[in-house]
């Protein structure tokens, strides 16, 4: 029987491509299919890939609202003004998600969760990574099972570049947070604090009303996963985009954009996903922050992305 299949192919280091095999139809098996890439999901456009270090998920072409309007600038300030320090709160704070703008982005594949304390150790013990400082006082922090954290931007570019890949943009990460819906958190319209790793707005910024007062597990509350399945795109650490920071958007339409290159761009790099001592409104797919590209905190990680190339193939006759 003569059939046609979609091949999504995604290119990696050094040239090579990996492509998926179509799914296995009822009574037969999808023969010769790589075992680190296995694991996939084909339904609604989304597919994953196994990489070496991390499960990515693949995003086809699309396009989406990015950014905030005026209306969701203000829900935002009244969420921050039910947080304990409510007189800190004002529109200013949320002001750089304007204006909304509609995207449009490539396929890409990111990431399905934040890159792990273990995943980066690798690139340290190959001496293509240098080690975060979790000896000077964070060894709290080193537990394989966490988000790698302490790295600088260019540390979190070093390690995705031995990976083949690279940071994901701002747009991006926004799209798989959101969706192509524009839904408010990774998870849906509403905040459900029980589903994200967050804090408050507070003296003590700590709320372990989620089961975590500091980092959690890569992956620890699945509940808070998006469709696609990407996990932790809201709380945990915060993550590094390739963007540089300008507080607010340029008005009219983007494809693909990459970050600004005005005057109005500063040094700092964009941060984004909200982290573990963050209330509720930093959490928002829209919400963004920026951070000085040497700094380490122990609230900033990252992930990686790669951009995809979808090609459709002929099988011959079995």
């Amino acid at each position: 029987m003569t059939s046609r299949v979609l091949l999504v192919v995604c290119a990696l280091g050094s040239g090579l491509a990996a492509a998926l095999p179509r799914p296995a139809l009822a009574g037969r098996t999808a023969r010769g299919t790589p075992p680190a890439l296995d694991e996939r999901a084909l339904g609604g456009g989304v597919v994953r890939l196994r990489s070496p270090a991390s499960p990515m998920i693949f995003l086809p072409a699309s396009s989406f609202l990015m950014g905030s309007s005026p209306t969701d600038v203000l829900d935002a300030t009244a969420d921050c003004a039910k947080q304990p320090l409510a007189h800190l709160c004002s529109e200013s704070l949320f002001s750089n998600e304007l204006a909304q703008h509609r995207v449009t982005l490539s396929a890409y594949w990111l990431d399905r969760h934040e890159v792990t304390v273990a995943d980066y150790r690798r690139c340290v013990e190959l001496r293509r990574c240098d080690a975060p400082p979790f000896s000077q006082g964070g060894r709290r922090f080193e537990d394989s099972r966490f988000p790698v954290s302490l790295v600088t931007f260019e540390d979190a570019e070093r390690y995705c570049q031995f990976r083949g890949a690279r940071l994901p943009t701002e747009a991006e990460y926004e799209r798989a947070a959101r969706g192509a819906e524009g839904r408010r958190y990774p998870w849906g319209n509403l905040f459900n604090a029980h589903v994200a790793n967050h804090g408050r707005l507070g003296l003590d910024t700590t709320d372990d009303v989620d089961g975590y007062a500091e980092l959690a597990p890569v992956g620890a509350l699945p509940a808070g996963r998006t469709r696609e399945g990407f996990l932790d795109l809201a709380g945990n650490v915060a993550e590094w985009t390739a963007d540089r920071y300008a507080p607010g958007y340029p008005e009219g339409d983007a494809i693909d954009p990459r970050g600004p290159t005005s005057p109005t761009a500063s040094g700092e790099r964009v941060v984004r996903g909200g982290h573990y001592a963050q209330a509720a409104p930093w959490l928002r797919g829209a919400a963004r922050s920026a951070a000085d590209p040497g700094v380490r905190r122990p609230h900033i990680g990252f992930r990686c992305a790669r951009s995809a190339v979808r090609r459709e193939a002929k099988l011959g006759d079995e």
